[in-house]
């Protein structure tokens, strides 16, 4: 595990770095644009973080921004797209001033074929950096300050050498109540539709004690809601079993809750199971991606567990803990899929009862199996395979919802949603309106009265 920590020494130097730029960028200030996941959303807090100690100011508004850097989604090609035309978007921009400096990084920086691209179609980018070289951002900023041409920082590593984990560069968070703590990096699984281990390289972990003293120092500073990161938070190997690393994180004082993404179902361990139903500080939400009800596609997928093994999974989840939200990813018209896996995939959607989907349409990712795989499914099928898994959701997550009429639940104050409406979340993940405005950040008693099929609207008692 030692070698893939980045030394103290090397951390050190970048801090250095960091405070030689402070006087070239005063009164300057940075922008750094999201696209993708979780992992993506704290990346770019470390982003913002390492960009605050080289003394720039943080920025939303990228139209004064004297430094943004995009930080790019690969896992489908809308998300690849999304964040090409955002960088086109500073095209008129750069030619105005060229003293602003644009930088791409994430998953699709990782991807040979998309860098070509952007080096050939977007010359006005003047630094890109992969995934693993976010604690050499000051040295990445020096650099791209000083030279007149583009500055590339990309391992050409393989997988299994591929992936660091740096302690110690700071985290500018985004809010003050939540924050995202990563305990692993990167995937080991391979599945046939997914580019995550060649862009996020191998798994690792770090070690136990960095990630329970900054659950801890979190707690510390008042944060009520902490989520635990991982591609597959169950490999985690820094020292005790997930499930372990779990209770301990939900074991200091004070009121907070602890979530994990993502869990793999072919090793969600019942020792994880028995930490949710058991400690009171476990979020009562466990997402555990299927992608198919069809044990002949999961096949296909590589997945490493079929429709039988995940139906056990899931029952044992829902009889062991009470009122827990379940919830899924599902892809739609993977190759060769056919209308009777697809009915398995629905028969399934019934069975189990996840309180909401997260549905995907397959999109092909250069250098996957799945892309060579011959029985494409034509985009009008997947469409209507979309809407019929859509639809029947819908009546699935209505129907789990109207159980929490006449409750009470728990729930964590986001101040107010963009209507207006005083709002917030349950332990269970589920979004809850109520009738009084309670400040972002605290905790408050609300009894259900009506519901939608992703909502929940109360009185606080």
């Amino acid at each position: 595990m030692n070698d893939i920590y980045i030394p103290q020494s090397e951390i050190q130097k970048q801090l250095n770095i960091a405070d030689s730029l402070k006087d070239i960028t005063k009164g300057k200030k940075a922008c750094v644009i999201t696209f993708g996941c979780q992992q993506n959303e704290n990346d770019s807090e470390r982003i913002a973080g390492a960009l605050e100690m080289c003394g720039y100011e943080i920025t939303d508004n990228s139209d004064i921004a004297d430094v943004i850097i995009i930080n790019t989604c690969a896992i489908r090609e809308h998300a690849e797209i999304r964040a090409l035309s955002e960088a086109g978007q500073f095209k008129g921009r750069k030619a105005a001033d060229r003293s602003i400096k644009i930088g791409l990084c994430g998953c699709m920086a990782q991807q040979s074929h998309r860098r070509e691209q952007i080096y050939k179609s977007y010359p006005y980018v003047d630094f890109i950096f992969g995934t693993d070289m976010h604690h050499r951002l000051p040295e990445i900023i020096k650099t791209a300050l000083e030279s007149k041409k583009r500055v590339s920082f990309i391992t050409d590593k393989p997988h299994n050498e591929f992936g660091v984990i740096s302690e110690g560069m700071p985290v500018r968070r985004e809010s003050g109540y939540k924050a995202w703590v990563p305990v692993m990096y990167g995937c080991n699984n391979f599945c046939t539709y997914c580019v995550v281990p060649y862009a996020r390289g191998q798994e690792r972990s770090r070690k136990k004690e960095e990630v329970l003293a900054e659950v801890e120092s979190l707690v510390k500073q008042g944060y009520k809601d902490i989520t635990l990161l991982g591609q597959n938070v169950n490999s985690f190997s820094g020292g005790c079993s997930f499930a372990e690393l779990l209770d301990k994180c939900a074991s200091f004082e004070g009121e907070y809750t602890v979530r994990f993404m993502t869990s793999h179902p072919k090793d969600a361990s019942d020792e994880l199971i028995e930490v949710m139903a058991n400690n009171p500080k476990v979020a009562k939400h466990f997402h555990l991606p299927v992608q198919s009800g069809s044990s002949r596609v999961l096949k296909l997928m590589n997945r490493k567990y079929d429709r039988e093994k995940y139906l056990e999974t899931a029952m044992k989840i829902k009889a062991r803990v009470p009122n827990v939200s379940l919830t899924t990813d599902i892809i739609v018209a993977f190759p060769t899929e056919t209308e009777t896996d697809f009915a398995d995939t629905m028969s399934l959607v019934e069975n189990v009862g996840f309180d909401m989907i997260y549905t995907f349409i397959y999109s092909p990712r250069v250098g996957t199996v799945a892309a060579k795989m011959e029985g494409q499914i034509k985009r009008e099928i997947a469409n209507v395979r979309f809407k019929a898994l859509s639809d029947l959701q819908n009546d699935v997550a209505q129907r789990l919802n109207e159980e929490f009429i006449g409750r009470t639940v728990r729930v964590l104050s986001d101040g107010y949603n963009k209507n207006g409406i005083p709002c917030g979340r349950s332990s269970q993940n589920k979004i809850v309106t109520y009738d009084k405005y309670v400040p972002e950040g605290q905790f408050v008693d609300v009894k259900v009265e009506n519901v939608g099929a992703y909502l929940l609207n109360g009185k606080i008692i």
